[in-house]
């Protein structure tokens, strides 16, 4: 028997490796000696890096960059050979880089995401997969423009600096010093959400307020962001709401798409290409994935979706193996899941869940096989 081990991490306690290493140990203990092969996976958020690093036996690269307050930090993206690199903002323009108190994205900029494609392109990669999950920033992606020698200028022919408090004194943008080697390299744009750049569904109306915007922010926010579309329409031609996803990371996918001409792919189905997925599943005869909580989210461009459907494709079963179940979790049988588990195994908070993961997912990991191992005794 051949088993391929492919969940996500469950944040604040597993990273998806250790749960790679934990069902590793389970099935030795329930089956013996046992095939398996296990790949950490990411959907495009949060590790998308330490992901596909991982599978790929890639290496990280760390670089100086301006954090989403114009302070210097350190920040990584992936290598993964000679061409190809991944990128995720996070690092450099993420939430969790900035103090709750300070979480204003009238002030924040996602430039230092600019340096660090600048970076890359300046090593030869030009192949670059970028992950725009979890930004601290509604700039319309400006900040990361200007890194990459884009200028916009306010009314008066004067230089802005590319936060989101600039977006209502765009007038014009000059394209004449973008760098030269972006012309030559493809950009896929890793992202799991449709929202366009403006409107009520729009960046800021739906992100805002998680990122630190008040009412009275969010309605300047967006009015800047209107200004700013409207200058696009004018110079390029086209209305950026009409690009699903045009309003993520603040508008980031906005810039990329438009300025770059970056390609536009569900953040799960880019991740498991990176890794050849396909290709690890030849020959498996069972494939078992997880989450820290499974819902009716889970259907919509996550790792068990994702995970599922392709599996599914190849005929292999798939086991969900999560810390806890909500609401119509078990929607997500319908996408190649065949059933779910949990890690918990009695009633108990969420902080104790936590403290005791590996504990708790090594024990759900026996439980599980041990079904399987009945399954297969049956037969």
């Amino acid at each position: 028997m051949k088993l391929l081990f492919a969940s996500d991490s469950f944040k604040g306690s597993l990273s998806s490796e250790k749960t790679v290493e934990l069902l590793a140990k389970a099935a030795k203990d329930v089956f013996g000696d046992v095939e398996y092969e296990g790949v950490p996976v990411s959907d495009g958020g949060e590790g998308t890096v330490d992901a596909v690093v991982a599978a790929e036996h890639g290496t990280k690269i760390s670089v100086d960059v301006y954090g989403p307050l114009m302070t210097r930090i350190k920040a990584e993206y992936g290598r993964l050979d000679d061409n190809r690199a991944v990128i995720e903002m996070a690092a450099a323009s993420g939430l969790p880089l900035i103090k709750r108190e300070e979480r204003n994205p009238l002030n924040t900029t996602t430039f230092g995401t600019g340096e660090l494609i600048r970076d890359a392109l300046e090593r030869g990669f030009r192949d670059l997969s970028i992950a725009i999950g979890g930004s601290a920033t509604n700039d319309g992606g400006m900040g990361c423009m200007r890194a990459l020698g884009v200028k916009f200028l306010d009314a008066r022919g004067n230089e802005l600096q590319g936060n989101g408090s600039d977006l209502e004194r765009v007038a014009s943008i000059d394209m004449s010093g973008l760098d030269p080697r972006i012309k030559d390299t493809k950009i896929t744009v890793m992202c799991d959400v449709t929202n366009p750049l403006t409107g009520k569904d729009g960046a800021t109306y739906t992100f805002g307020a998680q990122k630190g915007a008040t009412p009275d922010m969010q309605a300047r926010l967006e009015a800047g962001m209107l200004n700013y579309k409207s200058v696009i329409m004018k110079q390029f031609g086209f209305d950026p709401d009409d690009i699903p996803g045009s309003g993520a990371a603040g508008g980031l996918g906005t810039a990329l798409m438009v300025f770059l001409k970056g390609e536009m792919r569900s953040g799960i189905e880019t991740v498991l290409d990176l890794i050849k997925f396909d290709e690890r599943l030849e020959g498996v005869d069972l494939c078992v994935t997880g989450e820290g909580r499974t819902d009716w989210q889970s259907c919509f461009g996550k790792v068990m979706q994702g995970v599922g459907m392709h599996a599914k494709a190849k005929g292999v079963p798939v086991l969900g193996l999560s810390g806890g179940l909500g609401k119509d979790a078990m929607n997500i049988c319908d996408y190649g899941v065949n059933s779910l588990m949990t890690t918990v195994n009695s009633p108990m908070d969420i902080t104790e869940a936590i403290d005791r993961a590996e504990e708790l997912y090594y024990e759900g990991a026996v439980r599980m096989f041990r079904f399987v191992k009945t399954g297969m005794d049956m037969r």
